[in-house]
């Protein structure tokens, strides 16, 4: 017994002498060391004197025994300790938690709360405190991370890394913003920092693939509801390398794992490279190729025609200052009988479809730069103007129904042109090589060398057929927008069905291809369609032939005299005469679509440069 007393003699002499001080700060009467007389058979003395409570006196937390018979009596028992005195930051935090909505509270946690010590960061203890309640079939400790922590790597996820240390939310609601959201933001706090995953050897090729995705871009753009995150696919806790054949990831078990969110996913589905790098040939040179040749289609598509719109631009200035100074003077180059007489270019289905190509092609730019420049603050704001990216994927999916419609009807007229008409003259051949025809011909190319020459001031400009070679590289420019947006946008709308018969990594091309195929329509459009049409200094500030099918007989001359010489040779120039101009209503609503659709168009024209520059394509 005396051996027992003078073994915890250095012990109690520390507890009585530090709390002393926390006594006498405090105005308590009890000390410890009488504390310790009756339960030193559940408190070590010295662990507690080592613990972090160890400055503190017993009554620093028992506040309720302020007498000490009464408590040894029976009379006052110990309550639960209100641990919020002194923790207030960790209480709020607490508070908000799933835990104090499940009445866990601190005890239940810290059940070592008499030999307590720092944590210094050692994420290790951390998991030994969670697996108390968590984790009872070592899920977690198996996997990558689990078994990092244990070897002592403090860079490895533990529990507090994603959940936090007291403000653990509550993930029981699996479909709502806040739980699909964690899935992926926990993760990229670590898998973001470069300089982590350098020290750890772990490439960061993961999050900046994800980032480029379609699942990434809606994260990104604060939609994670309606896409995959890391945890979806990685799973939460038991995350293994590919190769492990317990792994959600393995081979094995794709199939399984995609078919979360994509019902009847096959094996050849599961070829898609979740992962892919389009500029990594090594590892995915199919990837690499495609990307290769739709830079090179879009570099050499905008450098001829950007070059083909600077000089217009300047060859047209210097033209229209030529003609006011020719006017000033009273030279009138030639005389035009009615000039202003209105003739029939477009008829009334030719301005119904092009209205139906400029709503459909704003609705689908709209709706697709945002997922293009998804990093983009004003990506957002159009996202939210939308409603959230389900709405803008609806809305885009029926603007692609639209640009179906429309070129269907384009495929029939041309049916229609080349076989049926009866006021065409010739053959199949002679109809499709004709000049009436958007069908490029010979003459197309003496008109490009024409126009050139004379952006170059070296001989007059050409007069055109009824379509110019711009006109019909627009229309054709179609057929292969088709082909190239519309086959690859049915493949990303329907992949679970295309997934039956290709496999995945064609998505991955279909992504590129769709992109930057849709990145080349928009930028043309808005940049040189739009010069070519409405900005042309012939033509400032907009054209608006589409829009009631009439132009001047004084513009059909100068613009296309080859077109109405011929006309005339035929005697059918009446023919096209129009009886009467449109009306006031039609002219406001039409005309007010018109500028409405090139002042969006030139908006949007001027995002995507800004993107450019902010470093925002992906």
């Amino acid at each position: 017994m005396l051996q027992n007393i003078f073994r915890l003699l250095p012990a109690l002499l520390i507890i009585v002498g530090l709390s002393g001080l926390a006594s006498a700060e405090q105005g308590m009467a009890i000390d410890p060391a009488t504390c310790l007389g009756c339960h030193s058979n559940k408190i070590s003395a010295a662990a507690f004197a080592a613990s972090v409570h160890g400055k503190n006196a017993c009554t620093s937390c028992h506040i309720e025994i302020t007498d000490l018979t009464k408590h040894m009596m029976g009379q006052v028992k110990v309550g639960k300790v209100a641990c919020e005195r002194c923790h207030k930051k960790e209480n709020s935090e607490h508070y908000d938690s799933v835990h104090a909505q499940n009445d866990v509270r601190c005890a239940d946690c810290h059940t070592d709360i008499h030999t307590h010590t720092y944590w210094k960061g050692d994420k290790r203890k951390v998991i030994a405190k969670c697996i108390q309640c968590h984790d009872k079939e070592s899920v977690f400790r198996q996997s990558v991370h689990g078994k990092a922590v244990a070897a002592g790597n403090q860079d490895s996820a533990a529990c507090n890394d994603c959940h936090n240390l007291h403000r653990i939310k509550s993930l029981k609601d699996k479909t709502s913003h806040d739980t699909r959201e964690f899935h992926t933001k926990v993760c990229l706090k670590c898998h973001a920092n470069e300089e982590m995953m350098k020290r750890n050897n772990v490439t960061t090729v993961a999050v900046e693939s994800y980032m480029a995705s379609y699942h990434g871009k809606n994260y990104r753009l604060g939609f994670p509801e309606k896409v995959a995150g890391c945890a979806d696919c990685h799973t939460a806790h038991s995350v293994l390398p590919a190769k492990d054949p317990n792994s959600s990831v393995n081979p094995k078990n794709l199939t399984k794992t995609c078919d979360q969110c994509h019902p009847k996913a096959t094996g050849l589905f599961t070829k898609f490279y979740a992962h892919g790098e389009h500029n990594d040939r090594e590892k995915y040179p199919i990837l690499f190729y495609t990307f290769i040749a739709m830079t090179g289609l879009l570099v050499s598509t905008f450098a001829v025609f950007w070059i083909h719109t600077l000089l217009w631009m300047f060859r047209g200035f210097v033209e229209n200052r030529e003609k006011a100074r020719a006017l000033m003077e009273g030279h009138i180059p030639h005389h035009v009988p009615e000039a202003h007489a209105q003739y029939r270019r477009f008829n009334r289905l030719h301005i119904f479809l092009h209205i139906l190509v400029i709503t459909s092609f704003l609705g689908l730019s709209l709706t697709g730069l945002p997922l293009k420049f998804s990093d983009q603050q004003w990506a957002k704001i159009l996202m939210d103007l939308y409603g959230g990216s389900s709405h803008a994927g609806l809305i885009h999916r029926i603007c692609a129904g639209i640009t179906f419609v429309y070129f269907g009807s384009a495929i029939a007229m041309s049916i229609h042109f080349l076989f049926i008409r009866k006021d065409v003259k010739g053959n199949f051949l002679q109809r499709l090589f004709g000049p009436e025809s958007l069908c490029p011909n010979l003459r197309d190319i003496r008109d490009v060398t024409g126009m050139v020459r004379w952006f170059l001031f070296r001989g007059p400009k050409p007069t055109f057929e009824r379509w110019t070679y711009w006109e019909k590289f627009d229309f054709l420019a179609v057929f292969w927008g088709m082909f190239a947006i519309g086959g690859s946008g049915l493949m990303l709308w329907f992949p679970e069905i295309f997934g039956m018969f290709l496999p995945g990594w064609m998505f991955n091309v279909a992504t590129i291809v769709h992109s930057d195929e849709a990145l080349l329509a928009t930028g043309f459009i808005f940049s040189v369609h739009f010069f070519n049409t409405h900005g042309r200094p012939e033509k400032f500030p907009m054209d608006f032939v589409i829009f009631n099918g009439q132009i001047s007989k004084e513009e059909l001359i100068e613009e296309r005299g080859d077109q109405w010489k011929r006309y005339e040779e035929e005697g059918i120039t009446e023919k096209f005469r129009a009886k009467h101009s449109s009306g006031i209503m039609y002219d406001f609503i039409v005309k007010g679509f018109g500028f409405l659709a090139l002042f969006t168009g030139l908006t949007l024209m001027f995002l995507m440069i800004y993107a450019f520059i902010a470093g925002g394509s992906h």
